[in-house]
């Protein structure tokens, strides 16, 4: 069959040769351009440039039309609301790919603060060791700087961390949590078994005083403490694993840090049961809980404060160490070196037994990260009240209190290494 040229059809680059399913094909292919919501793509573009067909059906060059039949049409039917001008970027333009963002000079300027107020707030926390150490320097020389730290502005500024760590998590980490017995059983088990026995290696290997060698033994009998969590949480570690940990040990210190130190120490020192449990409830379980059911129904507020948290944590470990040593100054100065390495050495075999017995027992890196924190760290406060009201010597109350510096220091400089490498999540 001859073909035939149409008034309405030209030949802009030779794709003749079609017949009237050409015609279909091509108006199909209009229609799904990006104008009308469909993806565009090089053939199509093709098709859209391609020349009219330079032949017809029989049927269509019998009838004589000066004009296509209305099926034949290159232009699309377009619903009245869409406007029909094309736009030539969609025919004639690449089209950028999904994952460029095309911002605003305002927006720019935005983003730009943001990220710059994210890396200040970085940097600080990856300098955890040197504010935790600066504070403890301050608190020993210049102990008048932190009398206005009371107990209650204390609680305050734990709970207020606490609650931010509890924005890092969901109900259902929590729950994951509970369903982690092998973490859970192991981290109990390795605090109240390589702290008190260092505590009392560590005191016969230096030949310490019966009255220190009591101080050391007896913060080892102790659960773990609520600066375990921060550190934690500052190294990458499994923060809801670390909160159920010292939830645990703490309602367990009631039978097991009068029974250990007894055996152990030869004094029996009696907890109260029910201080223990509203401590534990006000400073750790209700803001964890509180923090994590913000973050579960209010995330914009929780991404909002999110970047503030770290720095905050780092600010209040720094400033209760501080406190603590303040406090104990004067006996920290009388002590001696003596002291220092006895609770330095309690702490390192703490971390360090922590960790390698937690991978020996086939425990991932950020669990054994919270195993290795939680057995380093102790409750010391808990330890110079109990020592303070169960023992004749004051000079018992000493290797807690330094203990308190420490497992915070030892503490922060672990957690800064880990911070700065790989995150736990992603090695195996």
């Amino acid at each position: 069959m001859q073909s035939s040229s149409l008034p309405w059809c030209s030949n802009g680059g030779g794709g003749g040769g079609l017949t009237s399913l050409g015609f279909k094909r091509q108006a199909h292919l209009i229609s799904s351009s990006p104008q009308f919501g469909i993806p565009s793509s090089p053939r199509n573009r093709i098709h859209l440039f391609n020349s009219c067909p330079k032949s017809l059906t029989h049927h269509h060059l019998k009838s004589g039309q000066s004009n296509p039949p209305e099926h034949l049409s290159l232009r699309p039917k377009i619903p009245p609301h869409i406007n029909r001008k094309p736009e030539p970027s969609l025919l004639h333009c690449c089209i950028p790919p999904n994952d460029v963002h095309i911002t605003t000079e305002d927006e720019g300027e935005g983003w730009g603060f943001w990220r710059w107020f994210q890396e200040v707030n970085e940097a600080i926390s990856n300098l955890f060791p040197i504010w935790v150490t600066l504070g403890c320097l301050l608190g020993l020389l210049k102990p008048e700087l932190f009398r206005w730290v009371t107990p209650i502005l204390t609680i305050i500024l734990l709970s207020i961390t606490m609650l931010g760590m509890g924005m890092t998590l969901t109900l259902r980490d929590l729950s994951t949590a509970f369903a982690m017995p092998k973490e859970l059983i192991s981290g109990f088990v390795l605090q109240y078994s390589i702290m008190p026995i260092s505590g009392f290696v560590v005191s016969k290997l230096l030949h310490l005083p019966p009255y220190y060698a009591a101080g050391l033994i007896l913060v080892g009998c102790c659960p773990g403490g609520t600066a375990s969590n921060i550190v934690t949480y500052l190294a990458r570690g499994n923060v809801a694993l670390s909160v159920l940990m010292t939830a645990a040990s703490t309602l367990a210190a009631v039978i097991m840090t009068p029974f250990l130190t007894a055996k152990l120490a030869g004094q029996y020192v009696a907890v109260d049961a029910r201080a223990l449990l509203m401590s534990t409830l006000q400073v750790v379980l209700l803001p964890v809980l509180s923090g994590a059911i913000l973050n579960q129904y209010f995330n914009g507020l929780v991404k909002f404060v999110s970047p503030l948290m770290p720095t905050i944590a780092v600010a209040t470990v720094g400033l209760l160490c501080g406190t603590a040593i303040a406090q104990s100054a004067s006996a920290i100065l009388a002590s001696g070196r003596q002291v220092v390495l006895a609770s330095s050495l309690l702490h390192v075999s703490g971390f360090f037994f922590g960790y390698v017995f937690s991978r020996m027992l086939g425990l991932d890196l950020a669990s054994s990260r919270t195993v290795s924190i939680e057995v380093g760290m102790q409750n010391s406060v808990l330890g110079v009240v109990l020592a303070t009201q169960h023992f004749g010597n004051p000079l018992t109350a000493v290797p807690c209190a330094v203990s308190s510096v420490c497992h915070s220091v030892i503490g922060s400089l672990l957690a800064g290494y880990w911070r700065g490498s790989v995150p736990a999540k992603k090695k195996e």
